[in-house]
């Protein structure tokens, strides 16, 4: 099968476009044909090998954590599962390939696109994940560092049709997609604080950084001093300022998945995909994750 494929830690000239030998479904597996596969900025680091100590990772390797895809190959004691069953989920064999194994991964609506299919599962698990660690409720106000990222998007879909009052911080030309998907956009930088309290007289309840731009001070000052109810999962300064990190895991349960892409197929959960691209594209695709300029979702086409 064609594959991108390391073989040592690197920049983006490490991955090869290549023939690599097919995966076969295991027990409890299932093996898709690779219809789009969301690039993470995950992926740029677990290649860099700057994640060795959280995601150690042996050579060579497929990358590529999250896909959409068709079953064609069904492992023993699957069920509920047949082949030619569209499925989106993570991947235990990396999403960089024309056929990857799964074992956890949820039914593809049939009104969902691949592309908007393979980009739902690590931002929405994220963001997930973060908005329960904060247990923000209805009514309450969050701040969400980088909202118009596609995990930042993804929290505040989430967050809003909770009945949370989201204020997201953006450049000003991401304002009137924030405003779109229900936040209240604020311009990141200096006299961040004064424009949040300005829109927040009140205070804020919690903080989400999805951003990493250095706004974890300014953001305890505006929780009152405390570092409670603040997440980051992009700011490695965060022990310094007493703030919880968090990576998290890869995967999510299939239930909460199927949620999220049965809300995209109904036009009420929505990743902005920037571009998709043929596989063997990647190491450029790559490059622009790694620059951080993509608005919205990078997607490989195998």
């Amino acid at each position: 099968m064609e594959a991108i494929v390391f073989e040592e830690f690197g920049g983006p000239e490490v991955l090869r476009f290549t023939e690599a030998e097919e995966p076969h479904a295991g027990p409890g597996q299932v093996r898709v044909r690779v219809m789009a596969a969301g690039v993470n900025a995950l992926d740029h680091k677990i290649r860099n090998g700057w994640m060795e100590e959280q995601f150690p990772t042996p050579l060579p390797s497929t990358p590529g954590l999250e896909f959409a895809g068709i079953v064609d190959e069904v492992g023993e004691g699957v069920t509920g599962t047949a082949v030619g069953d569209e499925v989106l989920g993570w991947t235990a064999t990396g999403a960089y390939a024309q056929y990857a194994l799964s074992e956890s991964y949820a039914p593809k609506p049939a009104g969902l696109d691949w592309a908007d299919a393979a980009a739902l599962p690590v931002a929405t698990e994220t963001a997930a994940r973060v908005l329960d660690l904060l247990g923000v409720r209805d009514g309450e106000t969050l701040l969400l560092h980088g909202a118009a990222g596609v995990v930042g998007s993804a929290a505040v879909q989430l967050a809003t049709a909770a009945g949370v009052r989201v204020i997201g911080t953006s450049s000003p030309g991401n304002h009137d997609y924030l405003r779109e998907l229900g936040a209240v956009p604020v311009t990141y930088g200096e006299g961040l604080v004064e424009r949040v309290r300005a829109l927040a007289p009140e205070g804020v309840d919690a903080v989400f950084d999805t951003a990493g731009r250095g706004a974890l001070a300014d953001s305890v000052v505006l929780r009152g001093g405390t570092t409670d109810r603040i997440v980051t999962i992009a700011d490695p300064d965060a022990a310094e300022h007493g703030v919880t990190f968090s990576s998290g895991g890869t995967k999510a349960p299939e239930r909460a998945l199927a949620g999220h892409a049965r809300l995209a197929a109904d036009g009420r959960l929505r990743i902005r995909i920037d571009s998709s691209h043929p596989l063997r594209d990647a190491a450029k695709v790559q490059t622009l994750s790694e620059a951080g300029r993509a608005r919205g979702k990078l997607v490989l086409t195998p």
